[in-house]
């Protein structure tokens, strides 16, 4: 079942100026409900351009983005929250935690946004953070916690409200080997249980490990592999 499609998006910066820059030239791409895809690309590839549409942070220049059916391209910025709330959660390399914050509240966060009641999304927070064998450290707080540790709480935050779909940037970046591994045994976890996810990352070797991956190229998708199937475009 499509999720989410994306026709012939672009997004140009300084427009109308004697310096516009287009960083996305026409991408086109369709994820389906349960999906675990990598969107590949080195640095200046426009990842993060195209990280920044899909979770609805920026919009696009032109072109048409469907979301669960619905044509969100050119929605308000107060409904684009409001849908970026309830249906993306992120992951972001740096965490983005609340400093002040412990983990159970940090994770509550989105929550809050959301209207759910204080009760409700303090039990909710709890079980999401044993979920991803975070429950002793429900008290902690960002200082207070490993790189892997301060991740995981970051996963379990962007479980909050149950979105379509988690979009991770880079998710393992600064992270070692080994905690790395533990953070995307996490996403291999909740993509068994039919979670849509879009893993944004320059490894190949994680990559790899996802069921579809889209190479991003000078801001333009120049090939798919989806299992032993490969696609080049030109």
């Amino acid at each position: 079942m499509e999720l989410l499609n994306l026709k012939n998006i672009t997004k140009s910066y300084y427009i109308g100026q004697p310096n516009e820059l287009e960083i996305l030239h026409g991408i086109s791409v369709t994820i389906n409900k349960g999906e675990f895809a990598a969107i590949v690309g080195q640095s200046g590839s426009g990842k993060s351009t195209l990280m920044n549409v899909i979770g609805l942070l920026d919009k696009p220049t032109s072109g048409e983005y469907f979301l669960n059916g619905a044509d969100i391209s050119k929605t308000s910025d107060k409904d684009m929250s409001g849908i970026r709330c309830r249906e993306i959660g992120f992951v972001f390399q740096t965490y983005n935690l609340i400093p002040r914050m412990s983990a159970q509240k940090n994770v509550e966060v989105p929550m809050m946004y959301a209207g759910v009641a204080p009760a409700e999304r303090a039990e909710r927070a709890k079980q999401l953070l044993i979920q991803v064998g975070m429950g002793e450290r429900l008290d902690h707080t960002p200082d207070q916690l490993s790189g892997g540790q301060k991740q995981r709480v970051a996963i379990a935050r962007a479980m909050a409200n149950d979105p379509s779909i988690i979009l991770a940037d880079e998710p393992t970046g600064a992270l070692d080997s080994k905690t790395g591994r533990l953070v995307m045994d996490i996403f291999h976890d909740l993509h068994s249980m039919g979670k849509t996810i879009i893993f944004i990352t320059h490894s190949n070797e994680l990559a790899e490990e996802c069921e579809r991956i889209l190479t991003l190229v000078d801001g333009m998708i120049v090939a798919e592999r989806r299992g032993s199937e490969y696609d080049q475009f030109t």
